[in-house]
């Protein structure tokens, strides 16, 4: 477990960052769960929603030609969040949340006990056909099974500049950008394209003899919850009810 320290003395930016693509026609639902985090203003934090036109302009300011290029190339809503959330974390720092995560205690203040960027890791039992439990994936004593250990883009916490978020976003455009093709979300902007930077950078780390400038967050599911009785999800909004996935 992460030992607990103040807060206070972390590099990582008391800024959370959200996402939904119409601002004008955000469910009732989804706007509860983003409700939740509204006690954190209390704390410091600064609160920061975008949609697309909100996004749109933020790449605009802060990124080139290329950038804008492949944000455009971003058919469904859950692929232009995946791609603003690299942008504005590489730009400012943060954290990151999907809109339909619900805070659920004060577990967040271990996510800012230090400078190095935290990812939530997961695992796919191939053999069992399911997503493993959080606590099982750092078990040692479990039997050998075909399994896919990646991590997750929700959340997301890291200080400005952090060089996985760059090669994250560079891997997004370059794949965006040099495809005509039917793209694959998850491959190309969310979760497997993070994962494939975090290896990337490891293993340069490696190399080098250099420490992780990143942490896993084994406890997630104490801090935040993910809602699956959406209404949203019951329809195209949903990238998976779009993708088949």
């Amino acid at each position: 477990m992460i030992e607990p320290v103040d807060p206070l003395s972390s590099p990582i930016p008391r800024t959370l960052v959200r996402f939904w693509h119409n601002e004008l026609e955000l469910p009732d639902d989804v706007r509860a769960c983003m409700a939740s985090w509204d006690r954190l203003t209390d704390e410091g934090f600064v609160l920061r929603s975008f949609d697309d036109a909100a996004a749109s302009s933020y790449i605009e300011t802060y990124y080139g030609r290329r950038e804008r290029a492949a944000f455009a190339r971003c058919e469904h809503p859950a692929m232009r969040c995946d791609y603003l959330r690299m942008c504005v974390l590489l730009a400012e720092g943060g954290l990151y949340v999907d809109a339909d995560d619900v805070l659920l205690g004060d577990g967040w203040k271990l996510i800012f006990r230090n400078d190095r960027m935290k990812v939530q890791p997961l695992c796919y039992d191939i053999t069992a056909g399911g997503m493993m439990a959080s606590a099982d994936i750092w078990r040692t004593d479990l039997p050998a099974g075909d399994r896919v250990f990646y991590v997750n883009n929700d959340p997301i916490a890291a200080p400005a500049g952090h060089p996985i978020l760059q090669q994250a976003l560079k891997r997004a455009t370059d794949r965006l950008l040099g495809s005509e093709g039917f793209l694959e979300i998850q491959a190309t902007t969310g979760p497997g394209n993070l994962t494939a930077a975090l290896a990337a950078h490891a293993r340069q780390l490696q190399i080098a003899d250099q420490p992780f400038d990143f942490e896993l967050i084994r406890d997630w599911d104490a801090i935040a919850e993910m809602r699956w009785s959406l209404s949203y999800r019951d329809d195209e909004r949903n990238w998976r009810n779009v993708y088949g996935c």
